[in-house]
C-alpha cells in the first residue's frame, strides 16, 4: 500500500509540475517573438513527454498489478523464499539461486505468462530492473494474447 501512495504522491507533483512548465510554455508563446515563441513550443513539449511516459507506466504498473492479482487468485504467487541479511537486504547468492530456478522455468514453457511473471519477480529482486521490466511486458504480452 505504501508504494502505491508513494507513486500516487509522485504522480500529483509531476502533474502540478506539468502545468506550471506548461503555463510557463503558454506565457512565453503569447510573447510573440520569434525566440520566445520558438522556446514556448519546446518548452510544452516536454511536459507532453512527461504526461505520455507517465500514462505509460501508470498503465504498465495497472496491467502488472491486474496479473499478480490473478496469479494469488490461482495461488501461484512466488513465495519469498530468499535469504536477507541482518540489515534486511536480500543476499545475493540466494537471489541468483532462485533466479536461476525461475529462468529454468521461464525456459521450460516459454508460452506461459505465469513463468515470465515469477522470473520478472526474480530478476527485480536480483536487483536487475530493466529485465525485469522485460521480463513483466513479456508477461503481459503473453496474457493479453490468451485472452
Amino acid at each position: 500500500m505504501r508504494a502505491k501512495i508513494s507513486y500516487g504522491i509522485t504522480a500529483a507533483v509531476l502533474v502540478v509540475y506539468f502545468v506550471l512548465v506548461g503555463s510557463r510554455g503558454v506565457m512565453l508563446i503569447k510573447a510573440g517573438t520569434l525566440v520566445t515563441v520558438s522556446f514556448g513550443v519546446a518548452v510544452l513539449i516536454l511536459p507532453l513527454i512527461g504526461l505520455w511516459f507517465l500514462w505509460k507506466n501508470t498503465e504498465f504498473v495497472r496491467k502488472a498489478n491486474r496479473l499478480a492479482a490473478e496469479l494469488d487468485a490461482e495461488g501461484g504467487l512466488p513465495v519469498d523464499e530468499l535469504k536477507r541479511t541482518p540489515s534486511g537486504r536480500i543476499d545475493r547468492d540466494s537471489a541468483d539461486e532462485v533466479f536461476a530456478r525461475r529462468k529454468a522455468e521461464t525456459e521450460d514453457a516459454p508460452d506461459d505468462w505465469r513463468s515470465w511473471f515469477r522470473l520478472a519477480v526474480a530478476y527485480h529482486d536480483a536487483r536487475d530492473t530493466p529485465r525485469a521490466r522485460k521480463a513483466m511486458q513479456r508477461a503481459i504480452t503473453l496474457r493479453e494474447t490468451a485472452r
